[in-house]
């Protein structure tokens, strides 16, 4: 199984994001777009794990949610992975509120405890739009940062749960499936 460790957003917020993305996904760019019903935040990416794994690793989750309450996450501001130049990752940004921080780092240092390795890169909350195809070029993508600097979204999302989400791949692009939900009390 392919796992991660997730927020999923509510379902206007995704609706609201998928919205004001429209004119970005109507610009014929080589880019496989996650479906409204797949926009979420990525905690931790675990990578191809095997079936026998799913009891530790829904423990840890459950360990690093625990003593969080739910929270509150403003999302706004539209923008690429590395660059707007060249981008790999469209995205929708999310800000690094301290409830959100301490959860993410919690969810590392438990995965971590078993076997996953720490994340190289520091934590940039952002919500994956879409991804560029493999062979794209830079030159593929010509007007993208202009047209990501007039894609307006200011909302906020409640998070209620920490999800365990398994993403199947296809041609189309992935499809993710709630595996177990963490809730996180009021």
């Amino acid at each position: 199984m392919r796992l991660f460790i997730a927020i999923n957003l509510p379902s206007e917020v995704r609706r609201g994001i998928w919205d004001a993305a429209e004119l970005l996904r109507s610009a014929s760019y080589p880019v496989k777009w996650v479906d409204a019903d797949g926009i979420h935040l990525t905690l931790k990416f675990l990578g191809d794990v095997e079936d026998t794994r799913e009891p530790e690793i829904v423990a840890g989750m459950q360990a690093a949610a625990g003593g969080a309450r739910q929270f509150r996450i403003p999302i706004s501001g539209f923008g690429a992975f590395p660059t707007m130049a060249n981008p790999r990752v469209f995205w929708v940004g999310c800000e690094g509120v301290p409830p959100l921080e301490i959860l993410q780092h919690r969810v590392e240092q438990e995965m971590e405890q078993l076997g996953f390795p720490l994340e190289g890169r520091a934590f940039r909350p952002h919500v994956t739009l879409g991804r560029a195809a493999r062979d794209a070029r830079a030159a593929d993508f010509t007007g993208a940062a202009e047209m990501l600097a007039n894609l307006a979204f200011d909302g906020d999302a409640l998070v209620e749960s920490v999800d365990l989400m398994e993403s199947q791949l296809t041609p189309r692009g992935a499809r993710y499936q709630r595996r177990h939900a963490a809730q996180l009390p009021s």
